[in-house]
């Protein structure tokens, strides 16, 4: 029986392990899917992955499947919803952000700007490999990508959020020289 190489970090949760076989760093390039892992990241601020991992779920209920139009729509009394779901992680900012968020998502789409191009041409336009064996918190380009993702108004990116979502977004190849998922 073969046995799969995985990164550490994944052979600790069965969820973990699935995540990270099924999607962390398999280049996404949906508009919509890479705006929901954005504003996730920027849940986990603070926090553990599997802790918004765990609650993903829930956060797509909450927030209507992540579909950008609803949640830029959503005011005062959507907030106020949220803040008392304790399915999700409940900081007033964070949600304000995914709010703000997808507003600009909504503006950029209106303007004729997809936002799945947008990033993936912040990020050199095909998926980077680490070669360095060091897993950074961030680097020089997550720290621009950063700059340009506050400029459009963005919240809860910052360099090292950044870097988390264009690992798992596959932007980035960070798995292990020896996991399985390296070479997919």
């Amino acid at each position: 029986m073969t046995v799969l190489r995985r990164c550490a970090w994944a052979e600790t949760d069965p969820l973990l392990r699935a995540y990270h076989d099924d999607e962390w760093g398999i280049p996404e390039h949906d508009s919509r899917a890479l705006w929901e892992l954005l504003m996730l990241e920027g849940f986990q601020a603070g926090l553990a992955w599997i802790t918004v991992l765990r609650k993903r779920e829930a956060f797509r209920a909450a927030f209507e499947g992540f579909e950008p139009e609803a949640v830029a729509g959503f005011g005062k009394r959507e907030l106020n919803r949220l803040l008392g779901d304790p399915g999700i992680i409940r900081s007033r900012s964070k949600i304000e952000a995914t709010i703000r968020g997808a507003q600009i998502y909504q503006q950029m789409k209106a303007a004729g700007e997809d936002f799945g191009a947008f990033a993936w041409k912040l990020a050199g336009g095909k998926p980077l490999r680490n070669t360095t064996g060091q897993i950074p918190a961030k680097t020089a380009l997550s720290e621009e990508i950063s700059k340009v993702l506050k400029k459009r108004g963005f919240k809860f990116v910052g360099p090292t959020i950044v870097y988390s979502w264009m690992q798992a977004s596959g932007m980035v190849n960070d798995h292990d020289p020896r996991c399985f998922r390296r070479k997919a």
